[in-house]
């Protein structure tokens, strides 16, 4: 079984078609951050979403784009290093954006709340200080009702090293005081350009495999390497991985078939990219033995 569809915000163009399209979805879901979209993301979803208060959201926090930083000043919860570096990870910042996306979107509560790229808040030494920190005030969140889980979505965390599924699971049972925390979902970019992840689960190593032992969704950002994928691929490496699929809709279904990911996160406006990308998704999974095949070919020298 693939992965599910879920649409991510961060380059989509027209927001109210493209919550009509996800909401119809046989698996709805919602990913944004306050900073997608030039810093308007939730103030362009909160109307569309009003029509759907049912369907899953999912936002972020970390990032101060230009109102958070002014109001959150105002409010005295943002560090000074944090308003210099654009980006906190401050318990006061994340209760007070944690409060501040429910209000802009609209909903009472969150289906999952992040932290976006914790890599970027400060010294390698005092992150995993910050990250305990962080999901302290989350598990709060949680046991208050107003986020059903939490995560980390990180762009390259886990690539150099940062952290770890273990360290985020050992920070999330500290911060909880138990093994039973509300750490549920990690989110990073999975894609035939950024394979690195997807080259370990197919060896059952590496975050995706880790998280998914441990029963946490796995959300997969940038299947289509912002855009960038189908004008890359070819023709030829479409037909390896699927005969009947077009070159993004291959693409988009390697993603889907990596082990583990659960949900594949996808900024289409137009129907006709929507209807094109779950139907990728109802296509069988691509089998290991050939993505493995297929990142072997693309790993290969070039002649020349």
């Amino acid at each position: 079984m693939t992965a599910a569809l879920g649409l991510g915000t961060h380059r989509v163009r027209e927001v109210a078609v493209a919550v009509e399209l996800a909401a119809a979805s046989p698996d709805p879901w919602i990913d944004t951050a306050p900073n997608y979209l030039g810093g308007q993301a939730h103030n362009r979803l909160a109307a569309a979403l009003a029509a759907h208060p049912t369907v899953p959201v999912a936002t972020k926090v970390g990032f101060l784009n230009a109102a958070a930083l002014s109001l959150g000043r105002a409010a005295n919860v943002v560090p000074a290093p944090d308003a210099a570096a654009g980006h906190s990870l401050a318990a006061p910042y994340i209760r007070w954006q944690a409060e501040q996306n429910r209000a802009d979107l609209g909903r009472r509560r969150l289906a999952a709340l992040f932290l976006h790229n914790p890599e970027r808040t400060c010294r390698p030494d005092r992150l995993h200080e910050r990250l305990r920190e962080a999901f302290a005030v989350l598990e709060e969140q949680a046991a208050t009702g107003a986020v059903q889980s939490y995560g980390v979505a990180s762009w390259d965390g886990f690539d150099t090293g940062a952290f770890t599924v273990a360290d985020l699971d050992r920070l999330a049972a500290e911060a909880a005081g138990s093994a039973d925390h509300h750490l549920r979902v990690i989110q990073l970019p999975v894609s035939l350009v950024a394979s690195g992840a997807l080259t370990l689960a197919l060896h059952g190593r590496g975050p995706i495999a880790e998280a998914a032992s441990r029963g946490w969704a796995v959300h997969a950002s940038a299947p289509l390497h912002g855009g960038e994928l189908p004008q890359l691929a070819t023709a030829e490496l479409a037909a390896l991985l699927h005969p009947r699929l077009s070159i993004a809709q291959a693409c988009l279904l390697a993603t889907a078939s990596c082990p583990g990911v659960s949900r594949v996160l996808l900024s289409a406006s137009h129907r006709a990219h929507w209807t094109a990308a779950l139907g990728a998704l109802a296509a069988e999974p691509i089998p290991p033995t050939r993505l493995r095949s297929v990142l072997d070919v693309l790993a290969a020298p070039r002649p020349g």
